[in-house]
């Protein structure tokens, strides 16, 4: 990560600048509150040599380790920019435990108070120890048509092999190859469990994120396919594995992604989907939105306002292929809106200045190509073997639609070898839940049900023995 910092002239101003540094050293965490919604954020900060470095978390959104761009204090003043999401944290030390600030995304503004943390390792009993009984080798491939090489860790089990072989694939957002979250390691610990059983498994950094190269701002769906496709074809060209029984395992968008490729692609045997979506992104939203915010108790009339609005700005995206006509269109149903009161503003702020504010939010390549895509398409064209499990509890892809759009797709396309499942009690991470709620990820010890790992392992040895 980039560091930031002051460059100083004389030993009296850098041990000023050092000490307060050092006051801010530390996790600290605070509640967001918006309308009716409260979400949680920590800020991670550590002081190196006189600089800052911090990290963003937003448990409740599943959301660990969101790089801060700029970190920077100035005596008892502390300044956090994330241009990447538009926001920035202003604030000032009360004592020596609690900041007062203010947190601004997108041009709004919110009071957001800091309160320092103990940093307490949370258990996580479920992640492997070594020694291990199979082995673990450091690879690095090729995507060529993106120019870039990802790397990430190959378990093999013990033997010469040819072994089936499972290529794990993350969900939305940064991840690393362990998809770290909350303090849990969910693919270090499918790895471990399917390399146990006598699988080869292939785990790797999105790219632009640990040691891989490449950019992640920017990129869709597809392009983490393309990703996804080229650690296959990695494994493909190596003696130890078998091309006639290698697969993709992926979690949420990899779900996605694994499904995708299997519509399009001769090199795979079979798919497992964790938590894979069956509808279009736009739905999957507004689903998302109506679940979260009334968990958080929005009143019923702020809550169809905003879902309206919502919905109405993701037709618009729907109705296009060319950036610039949606952006022609939204900028006219977003001046509508603002001359109407219905857009959400800080006082005094323009109209041009407003509209852009919005658009930002919904200009992203990624987020318009997961508004667009419907993977109905590619779904009813799989004809290989496909696991599609979605837990009872998951408030992110919530089973009750998913799982009758899943069957839908598999039946059209009359493929007789998909078998989709419904985990009881289990949420978006497949963790045994209380709620199912974002929240609770990180305060649950389990990392991943184990009874979830055997459906899987007892599926996958029917496909490759």
């Amino acid at each position: 990560m980039k560091k930031y910092g002051f460059k100083v002239l004389v030993l009296l101003c850098f041990t000023q600048f050092a000490y307060a540094q050092k006051q801010f050293s530390g996790k600290w965490s605070g509640i967001l509150k918006v309308q009716a919604i409260e979400l949680g954020l920590v800020f991670n900060i550590t002081e190196q040599n006189g600089q800052l470095e911090a990290t963003m978390d937003s448990p409740e959104q599943g959301a660990t380790g969101i790089p801060v761009k700029s970190a920077s204090s100035n005596k008892d003043s502390i300044y956090l920019e994330i241009p990447e999401i538009q926001m920035v944290y202003k604030g000032a030390l009360i004592d020596a435990n609690n900041i007062k600030g203010s947190f601004t995304q997108h041009g709004r503004s919110f009071d957001l108070d800091l309160s320092k943390t103990l940093s307490l390792k949370n258990k996580r009993p479920q992640e492997p120890q070594a020694p291990f009984p199979y082995k673990e080798e450091a690879v690095s491939f090729d995507n060529k048509a993106a120019g870039i090489q990802l790397s990430g860790t190959l378990t093999l089990p013990q033997g010469k092999g040819p072994f089936p072989a499972i290529v794990l694939v993350t969900g939305s957002g940064p991840q690393d190859r362990d998809e770290m979250i909350l303090g849990h390691k969910p693919f270090l610990l499918l790895a471990d469990y399917f390399s146990r059983n006598g699988y080869a498994v292939l785990r790797y950094d999105d790219r632009g994120v640990g040691q891989s190269g490449g950019e992640f701002e920017g990129a869709t769906t597809a392009d983490f396919a393309a990703d996804a496709l080229a650690a296959v074809q990695y494994l493909q060209t190596r003696k130890d594995i078998d091309k006639k029984r290698t697969g993709i395992m992926g979690h949420s968008e990899g779900g996605t992604i694994a499904a995708k490729l299997a519509a399009s692609q001769k090199e795979l045997a079979y798919i497992v989907m964790l938590a894979g979506t069956g509808m279009r992104g736009d739905k999957i939203l507004l689903q998302q939105q109506e679940i979260i915010a009334k968990g958080g108790g929005m009143p019923d009339t702020t809550l169809q306002k905003s879902l309206n609005s919502n919905k109405n700005i993701y037709d618009i995206i729907n109705s296009d292929k060319d950036p610039k006509v949606i952006d022609q269109k939204l900028r006219l149903y977003l001046g509508n809106e603002f001359k109407e009161g219905r857009l959400p503003h800080e006082p005094g702020a323009t109209k041009d200045s407003v509209i852009n504010t919005y658009l930002e939010a919904v200009r992203d390549p990624w987020m318009t190509y997961f508004i667009q895509y419907d993977p109905q398409g590619d779904l009813s064209k799989i004809k290989i073997p496909v696991l599609a499990l979605i837990g009872s509890k998951d408030h992110q892809v919530l089973p009750e639609f998913n799982i009758p759009a899943l069957k839908s797709a598999f039946e059209k396309g009359k493929n007789k070898k998909a078998s989709v499942l419904e985990l009881e009690g289990l949420n978006h991470l497949f963790q045994e839940a209380k709620t199912g709620m974002p929240q609770e990820y990180g305060s649950i010890e389990q990392t991943f049900a184990p009874a979830a790992m055997q459906t899987i392992l007892d599926w996958l040895n029917k496909q490759t023995k």
